[in-house]
């Protein structure tokens, strides 16, 4: 059974990626510059731009953090999206999810300049993904396919299950999946809350990604001998043992799931790290003006 190490993978692209970034600069052009609005003090959201900062640092990229109490409204939130569009030492940007209930997140990502998200959300984005142009990926799903990739993990022909359906990562990683690439050229079956017999169609999956965020949902009776799970949920979970009073979960039974399978990504340390990974890369590309 192979461990998928997420974090020593992302370690290793981050250095790659500071290598070319000093290239850059030492050919007299900018350093890729990136931009987080985070709204609110959501937990989650807090820990998650703050890694971006840090990868920024990692990666040589300048960063900019722009700050908004819970109360802001949506107007002022397409104002400053606004303002980041039309500013040109911006070369891609980010309004971290989820938004106070107030504001459309659909009316933000719309707005934001298809050139500029390196979020990957964009219709425009999203359209071009799903026919193979050049785009923008959404940072999950990129990350899983880049996993798959460096691990030599075959998909041509196999059957991958994936459990969820958000925009985020269910729809797009499953675009990815059917690709005529490789990775890629997988049969995919997408499973979610209406889906009557998911153990039924998990135990015919050669591959599993898992993003419904349920921890433990898949079980060991779920899975094949020999499957290859991949595990994106990140939920917190109250642990009295913890220092912080709580521990990240995956979807996945990892302590019974991972001696079935041939190999798998652990929580925190897997599919994690490449998500800010493949956000680093989007935004060297958009500083590049290698895709639009």
């Amino acid at each position: 059974m192979t461990i998928i190490d997420g974090k020593a993978t992302a370690t290793a692209i981050k250095q790659e990626i500071a290598a070319e970034v000093a290239a850059r600069v030492a050919a007299g052009k900018k350093r890729p510059h990136l931009a987080a609005v985070l709204v609110g003090h959501d937990g989650g959201s807090e820990t998650y731009v703050a890694h971006k900062v840090k990868a920024c640092e990692e990666c040589g990229f300048t960063s900019t953090l722009i700050r908004r109490e819970a109360d802001v409204t949506e107007a002022e939130l397409l104002e400053i999206v606004a303002g980041l569009n039309a500013d040109p030492e911006i070369d891609g940007y980010i309004v971290q999810l989820p938004l106070p209930r107030h504001i459309d997140e659909q009316a933000i990502i719309r707005a934001i300049d298809p050139s500029k998200d390196v979020d990957g959300f964009h219709p425009v984005n999203v359209g071009r993904m799903s026919l193979g142009l050049p785009c923008f990926l959404s940072a999950t799903p990129a990350g899983i396919i880049e996993l798959l990739r460096r691990y030599d993990i075959p998909t041509r022909g196999k059957h991958c299950v994936v459990l969820g359906r958000s925009n985020i990562v269910g729809k797009p990683v499953a675009t990815l999946m059917m690709q005529k690439a490789e990775p890629g050229n997988a049969t995919v079956t997408i499973c979610h809350s209406s889906t009557p017999n998911i153990k039924e169609i998990c135990l015919q999956a050669d591959i599993i990604i898992a993003a419904l965020g349920q921890p433990g949902f898949v079980t060991a009776d779920m899975v094949k001998p020999g499957a290859v799970i991949i595990d994106v949920g990140t939920t917190r979970v109250p642990d009295a043992t913890k220092k912080s009073g709580f521990r990240l979960s995956g979807d996945v039974d990892y302590a019974n799931v991972a001696p079935i399978c041939s190999a798998i990504t652990p929580v925190p340390g897997g599919v994690g790290p490449m998500t800010i990974c493949s956000l680093m890369r989007n935004t060297l590309l958009a500083a590049e003006k290698a895709l639009y």
